[in-house]
This record gives C-alpha cells, structure tokens and sequence, in this order.
C-alpha cells in the first residue's frame, strides 16, 4: 500500500516533496520523486513494499520512458494480465511488479484498462506521447484520490493533507460540505471539506490534458441491483455452493503478498468466514490472526473470536484495552486524520490496526459483508417503517416521539431508547429520507438550527435521493441496500478503514469486495439477503457448512465505544477558544447541556462537532 501525489501546471520541486513527504506514513519502505520541470509535470510516490520487494519502485516507467505511474493499491489478478500481455507481445522488465502491468495494460487497453482489474487502486499515468495524465479509483473506492484544478494548476493527492501542502493551492472550508458532514457523519464524494477539492468517485476515471488544462471524469463501472430473473429449486445449496466458491477464491487470491499476512478476527460473520478459508489456503504455517477487546463486557466480543480462532487453529493475538486506555489515544489519532468522518469506531479501528501492524504488514477485513448482504438493523425496521408510516398521521406521530423521547437515557452499546429514537427521527422524514437521518448526526430541521438558515433538503441530501432514485428495484430492501453500498460503505466505512490502517502502515484487503463476487451477489433478489426477519440470510446458509451456528446465528454486536457515555460526564474537553465556523454557537452548547443532563442523547452529533474541532485551525488554515 502507497501514497501517490502529483501535480502539472505551477509549482516546484519543493511543493512536490513537502507532498510525498506528507504521505510517508502511508508508505515508509521508499520515496519516488519524478518531475519535468519544462513541461511542468511533477509526481511522487511513498512505498509500502508488499509485492516484488526489488522490483516494484516507483514512479515506474515503460522501457521507452513514455508512460509513467504512480500507484496505490493491489491488483490481485496481476498475474493473468501479465500472462495474456506478454502473449500480446509486451515485454516486462519486472519479475512479478502488479505496478508493471498496470503501464502495459493502459499501452494495450488504454481507458479500458480498470474494466479488466480485480483489485483495490488508486493511480495516475502520465503518458508523455498524448501530454495526458489518466488517474482512476477502484470500483468502490478503497482506495482514495482527491483532485484539484485552480491558479492553473492540477493537483492529486492519497489525501487532503498532501494536497494542500502544494503552494498553489488554496484550502477554504465548503459550507455546503459541512453541512453533508453534518446530515450524513461523512462527507460524501465528490464532494471534499473544502470548497473546488474533489474525490474521484469510486468506479470513475480522469483524464487531465496538459495541451489545454481540459479535465474530464467519466463512469466505468457502477454498482447495479440486477435479480435473477429465475430462482433455483434450492437456492440455499445451489446460491450457497456459488458463494462459498467465489468468497474462497476472493480469500486465496489476497493471500498473494512478499510480507507476514494476517486475519482481522472480530469472531462476527464477516472475518469467521475469512479465517476460515484464509487457514485452509495457508499451509506452511499456522495463519495469524488478531482482535480487539475491551474490559467493559457491553462493548467487547472478544470471546467469539478466541472460539474462532481455536476452531481454525489460528496463531491468535488478542490485545485488551480499557476504555479509559482507548480514549487517552485520541489525540494521536485526530491529530493525523485530514478529513472530520464520523464514526466513533474509528477509534476502535485504529487500535486494531496498530497492534496488528506489530506483526505483520498484510490483513484481509470483512469490510463490504454487512453492506452486499443486508446486515445492518434498519433492515428489521423497514417493514414496520412502512406500514407506520402510513397509519400514523403526523400529529400522532409527533406525539409518539415526545413520549419516547421521556425514556431515560442509556448509553451502552446500541441501547433499546437509541435505536427507537433514531427511528422515529427519520420516520418524520419521506422515506429517500429515512436511511441517511436514521444514521447521520443530525435530522434536517436541526441542520437549519445550527446553521441558521434554512436547508436545502434537495441539495444536502443529494447524494442519498440520487441513489433512490437510481436504485432499478422498487421495494425499500433493495433501496436500502443502494444506499450502503453506494454511500454508507464508500464514503464512511472504506475512508475509516483506510485511514486507521494508513496511519498505522498496515495493507487492509477485503474479500468481499471481490469483483467477481459482488457481480454475482447483487444478482440475489434481496428475498434472499433479508429473510423472514433474519440479516444476511444466503450468506449464513452458504456458510453453514463451514461455521458453527453460535458464530452465524449469534446477535450483532457492532465495534464500538461509550463516547455518550464520555460526553455525558464530561471525558472530552472541547476548545476554549471554538471557532464554529458558520455554526449557531449557541445551538452546539444546548446540546452538550441537554447531554450532560441526561435529558436527551445527542451522542453522535457531539461527537461529529468534537471531532471537528479539533483540527479547525488546520481545516481553515488558508
């Protein structure tokens, strides 16, 4: 895993290594600096060496020296490319370099080239013939790749902090993004915290032309629910046989690595799964696997994943940590993440990350099982979402919430009068609505409070009623599973665990992601995923045959920490000195005092607005 940067137009060579040098925890093993001063094109690379130690330097060039790369990522199925372009007459200088295939493929394919990868990338190729840069991201993007074009200058970067180190460029809050921040816990792409800096949306690629300063992003790839139209006498042995193949050739094909590999091993679904085919397909020794615990028994689940590990006969490592140790490390992370995200498990996250990092430089996630397969709670309340949203006239359900909202306040892990709560708030809403306000830190008639202003629901949503409207399937299941694969898993889940793994140099691979598995997955009618009340319902048919049932059919625990619990008994300090930005000051300190008072649950918006805080010099800093 890498970090990539670059720029063409305006700039020196000191912009581009205070750059790549901002980069140096994504990639410590090497530094790649190439630039043509003349025709003003600039890249940098840092190194995390994975696959062909020797051999895998970059930028990487063709043996004629007119295409270029700089690449983060892996492409796990390197090896047949490589085979079919040297059947196509290509000569490659590397022994095994996925980073080589990628320059010979785009000779060969050109813009058709991240259509034939499997794999997780972000990359740009310079190629000097055309005076073009081609930069593309991964399907869903796992790996990230933020752009900007001002002062005459294009500028890319792995993140905002490497972007904005470049002289020419200027960094100005968006208000319009921290108000998506605010609506959805993240900020989705392609929108950036600030204002003409993009990401590169997952599935798209994008063509900068130094002849005229032109940039143009297109769509290659998008993520489309099409069912079956024909369902199999027993689709639990026929669906369940197909998955189980397809998740373990997805597992075996990133186990490919020149470094120690390891398992995340929460003792959930997902990582069970993974381990299981990971220790089938590792045979010269035991497979490494690790977990976090805490000592608080309402936050820990440490338990599964030592049966987990015993079952497989795993080289277990489990680190316990207190929440009091957890919540010291805070700082440390805040204080290296360039863009405000929202989900408090970060902080778990990271910590699992740093200890796995102390043993090996690989590890394969579960990340993308809950988003393909329909795991999340609110698939339980859609059904009932629907049936009250019809029968309760809005003064009734007006009054519901203030009766519920008298519960008393509890904050262990995913509490009863949370989830109730959360669901009432976003049955106030039409129901494009209801999945990103059941999830986000604030509702939209307290987005106009803190803003002071009213909110253009149509704009700050966009995102989420694009994803409605796009979704083929008109039944609320597969909407919703629209929007968490489409949002929820790109924007929050991938951004978390890049970054938590990023910090600590650790490569995070997930199978699940797999193209080949994804393509057949959303073609299961959603009947399937969510059934009779049972979560990811085909899956844990497919892997009964290789799980226990006190592992597949155990509650959801999720990964988390009391941060209601910390705000409530003041644990986090906020600044003095707050500058809130377009912020009804006013508004932010009622809620930390309704908080602290028990009288409401407004964990996940002060967190969101702690989180801010404490970078806000550096997010305004220009």
């Amino acid at each position: 895993m890498c970090g990539i940067c670059g720029f063409a137009g305006k700039g020196s060579t000191d912009d581009l290594s205070v750059m790549t040098a901002a980069l140096s925890h994504r990639g410590p093993d090497a530094e790649g600096l190439w630039y043509h001063q003349d025709k003003g094109i600039y890249l940098g690379h840092r190194r995390l060496s994975v696959i062909d130690i020797i051999g895998g330097d970059q930028p990487m060039w063709t043996s004629d020296q007119t295409l270029g790369v700089v690449f983060n990522g892996e492409i796990y199925n390197h090896k047949e490319l490589r085979n079919e372009l040297r059947d196509r007459g290509h000569v490659f200088l590397s022994d095994h370099s996925d980073t080589e295939v990628l320059l010979h493929g785009f000779r060969e394919w050109g813009t058709e080239l991240p259509n034939r990868l499997n794999g997780m990338w972000a990359f740009a190729i310079y190629d000097r013939t055309r005076n073009i840069l081609f930069l593309s991201r991964d399907r869903f993007g796992k790996k990230p790749l933020f752009y900007t074009q001002q002062n005459n200058t294009f500028v890319f970067a792995s993140e905002l902090t490497a972007l904005t180190k470049h002289s020419f460029v200027d960094a100005a809050v968006s208000q319009r993004s921290l108000k998506k921040y605010f609506a959805y816990g993240y900020i989705p792409a392609p929108g950036s915290l600030y204002e003409r800096v993009y990401k590169l949306p997952g599935g798209h690629h994008l063509i900068f032309n130094l002849n005229n300063f032109s940039l143009t992003v297109s769509k290659y790839w998008d993520f489309v629910l099409e069912p079956f139209e024909s369902v199999p006498e027993n689709p639990e042995e026929e669906w369940g046989e197909h998955l189980r193949d397809l998740l373990r050739k997805a597992v075996r094909r990133r186990l490919m690595s020149d470094v120690p590999l390891g398992v995340f091993l929460s003792g959930g679904i997902d990582s069970s799964a993974i381990t299981a085919f990971a220790a089938q397909d590792t045979d010269s020794e035991k497979l490494s696997t690790f977990s976090i615990g805490f000592q608080e028994a309402s936050f820990d689940e440490s338990e599964y994943a030592q049966r987990v590990a015993e079952l497989f006969e795993t080289d277990h490592h489990l680190k316990i940590l207190s929440i009091e140790e957890a919540r010291n490390m805070l700082p440390e992370i805040t204080a290296r993440l360039d863009e405000p995200m929202g989900d408090s498990s970060l902080l778990p996250t990271y910590l699992l990350n740093r200890e796995t990092r102390k043993n090996v430089t690989v590890a394969l996630g579960g990340d993308g099982g809950d988003e393909l397969f329909a795991g999340y709670d609110p698939f339980h309340a859609l059904k009932l979402a629907e049936l009250y949203s019809k029968l309760v006239p809005r003064p009734v359900h007006q009054g519901i919430r203030m009766a519920v909202s008298l519960l008393p306040v509890s904050h262990k892990n995913i509490s009863l009068d949370f989830k109730l709560k959360r669901t009432l708030s976003g049955l106030s809403y039409p129901k494009h609505l209801w999945n990103p306000v059941w999830l986000g830190p604030l509702e939209p008639n307290d987005l106009e409070e803190l803003f002071q202003e009213p909110a253009d629901i149509e704009d700050i949503y966009s995102e989420a009623i694009e994803q409605w409207e796009a979704c083929s399937q008109d039944n609320l299941v597969d909407k919703t599973l629209q929007f968490y694969t489409k949002l929820y898993l790109q924007d929050g889940i991938l951004v978390k665990a890049d970054r938590a793994s990023m910090m600590n140099s650790l490569e995070v691979r997930a199978p699940f992601l797999d193209i080949e598995l994804v393509d057949f997955v959303r073609r299961i009618p959603h009947e399937w995923k969510y059934r009779n009340g049972q979560t990811k319902y085909i899956l844990k048919k497919a892997l009964e045959p290789v799980l226990p049932k006190t592992i597949l059919y155990r509650p959801k625990k999720g990964f988390g920490v009391p941060i209601g619990e910390w705000f409530s008994k003041g644990m986090l300090s906020w600044p003095e000195n707050r500058n809130d930005f377009f912020m009804n000051k006013s508004f932010i300190e009622n809620k930390i005092k309704a908080h602290q008072e028990g009288k409401n649950d407004h964990r996940l918006f002060l967190w969101n607005t702690w989180l801010f805080t404490q970078k806000e010099s550096e997010w305004n800093y220009r």
